[in-house]
């Protein structure tokens, strides 16, 4: 007999596991967490915080949305990325970033209620587990996963207090393994990956020190440091990031990763700050050092029988495009709503397969897309003339020779401006923050044809109800004239209804369907004279439906079915596709 039961076995307290907490917590379902440490992050690690993320905090209410940005850099200080010599020496160009390019907030502000930021995960985690914690969840520290074995009633997870030294066995119907990069539940269950481990080696210098007067006229969250021959290629390429404006910083320095790793102590550490910064007579408060490898790997399947993985321990690859952690996030919010309708009886087991179908995609993308990231550099590089020569005198030469006034000069000065211009792919990708599409049996086709995306799809998030898409955000006003986002409609771990005027037919058969089936399925008419009114038309463009029509969002907003008008029987096809949906 197991020491401890539970519902939902989550091993891991970071970004994906005390997200999944937090929401399984949120939606009334019993949970425990465990972490092998005695306590969270303990370096900031990731920071880039994207408007999809914050949805899913804003979901969880807007105490947890408003704590985020409470302890966040706002959108405008993350500002540009810096190409430099040193912060004290020479710019060489920047870009306007995550938003800041005024045609790009213009479609972050359309697309969201929420605002993109910059939270560091010494922030982020203990939010989402403070809220999974004082929601119900069960937390135990210093307890370390060693194994599993699944049945077909559950799983029985034996674990380790690390300190008592005594094995406890945990007994629950699921187990999520969200164990980061190493992920021995990943393991344990052998799911398939593809790509590989270790392409390249970093290092991180976390220090204190103030450097306002370097950086504060020009805010950003990175800055990028080039001095020939100072590092491994002889490219000498250095990041400098901005982890609390303008007096806490992490410095990512390259190694060999074909020898061993580099003994950092804080004579090597104060050495490449004071490089980085320009400095020579420059202090640090050295925090910590730590070594790591970028990774280009993803899971092609992400769960087996009862045990589900998600976060690092499927999607592997470097912070390139600031993707880890909303990616993780992201899982969670698509996988809580699912186990919470199924332990409730309300949705069959099979609907915990559009997991693996939905959000394998998703991984397999994401890691591509910051790995390719990386590699768009070499544009910068080249302009630059570093890729002509490893002398590092010559290196300098070809770099210096932008200022010259020759023909050359002149291509060499347009060739470095359109090399940065297009890091746009990492530094603003909005599309790839944004439209992810699902292709499952939790979505419901509604016989049209998926609208093609009409600008580039890694630049720009475009709206559809299409099902699969996430709902397009629009502002609605009640009664009192206060203005909710579309999205606010809908989540709280329910399926949500919107319709128009004449769709009262709609909100009927929610009421009918939802009682039969055990739903809690909320149902709202935006329109003239009702509750909710589309002052501004945005609502009316946006859901490709007319006024008499449907459009059903899951409880991760996203779409799970529409119709363009009222139906014959109202009842019977929500019930139908309901019923599909769910796996009932």
């Amino acid at each position: 007999m197991a020491d401890i039961t539970t519902d939902v076995l989550i091993v891991g307290t970071g970004p994906a596991g005390s997200a999944t907490a937090a929401l399984l917590s949120s939606y009334g379902v019993e949970n425990m967490v465990i972490n092998r440490y005695r306590w969270l992050a303990n370096t900031p690690r990731a920071h880039i915080t994207n408007q999809r993320t914050m949805e899913v905090l804003r979901d969880l209410g807007r105490d947890v949305e408003d704590e985020a940005y409470l302890f966040a850099t706002e959108q405008d200080l993350m500002g540009e990325n810096i190409f430099c010599t040193s912060l004290t020496g020479e710019e060489i160009g920047r870009m306007k970033s995550w938003g800041k390019h005024p045609l790009s907030r213009a479609e972050h502000q359309l697309s969201s209620p929420t605002h993109m930021n910059d939270l560091p995960q010494t922030f982020m985690e203990p939010l989402l587990f403070k809220t999974a914690c004082s929601r119900g969840t069960q937390a135990r520290m210093s307890t370390e996963y060693l194994s599993h074995v699944q049945d077909d009633a559950g799983v029985t997870t034996t674990v380790r207090d690390r300190l008592t030294g005594r094995d406890v066995t945990i007994r629950s119907k699921y187990l999520v393994g969200a164990d980061g990069g190493n992920s021995k539940v990943a393991a344990d269950i052998g799911l398939p990956f593809e790509g590989r481990m270790g392409v390249a080696g970093s290092m991180n210098i976390l220090f204190k020190a103030d450097l306002s007067k370097y950086v504060a006229h020009r805010p950003s969250v990175l800055y990028w440091v080039m001095q020939p021959g100072s590092n491994v290629g002889g490219i000498g390429m250095g990041l400098v990031r901005m982890v609390r404006p303008w007096n806490e910083w992490l410095i990512v320095w390259g190694y060999d990763i074909n020898g061993p790793e580099p003994k950092v102590d804080e004579a090597m550490a104060t050495k490449v700050a004071r490089d980085l910064v320009g400095d020579p007579d420059l202090q640090i408060d050295l925090r910590s050092v730590s070594t790591w490898t970028n990774n280009d790997m993803y899971a092609t399947q992400m769960s087996k029988g009862r045990v589900f993985c998600m976060g690092d321990a499927t999607h592997r690859h470097p912070p390139s495009n600031g993707l880890g952690s909303n990616t993780s996030i992201q899982d969670a919010f698509n996988l809580a709503w699912k186990l919470a309708l199924v332990l409730k009886g309300q949705a069959g087991e099979h609907l915990l397969d559009s997991y693996n179908a939905e959000r394998a995609p998703v991984a397999k993308q994401i890691v591509t897309r910051a790995n390719k990231s990386i590699g768009e550099f070499g544009p910068i590089f080249k302009a630059l003339g570093l890729l002509d020569s490893i002398d590092p005198v010559k290196m300098q030469q070809n770099m210096d020779a932008r200022v010259e006034n020759t023909a050359d000069a002149e291509a060499q000065r347009a060739a470095i401006r359109e090399a940065i211009a297009a890091k746009v792919y990492e530094f603003d990708a909005h599309g790839v923050e944004m439209n992810q599409r699902y292709r499952s049996d939790a979505v419901a086709a509604d016989g049209a044809t998926e609208p093609p995306f009409e600008k580039d799809a890694e630049l720009h998030y475009q709206w559809t109800t299409y099902p699969g898409a996430r709902v397009p955000h629009a502002w609605v006003f009640d009664d009192h004239g206060t203005k909710v986002s579309t999205l606010d409609l809908c989540g709280k771990g329910r399926f949500s209804v919107l319709t128009g005027i004449g769709g009262d037919a709609w909100v009927a058969a929610a009421k009918t369907v939802g009682a039969e089936l055990g739903l809690d399925l909320a149902a709202h008419i935006i329109g003239p004279r009702q509750h909710w009114q589309d002052f501004t038309g945005d609502w009316a463009r946006a859901r490709e439906v007319r006024d008499s029509g449907i459009v059903l969002v899951r409880p991760d907003h996203h779409v799970a079915w529409r119709s363009e008008t009222v139906a014959a029987d109202p009842a019977g096809e929500l019930r139908r596709v309901l019923k599909a949906v769910l796996a009932r």
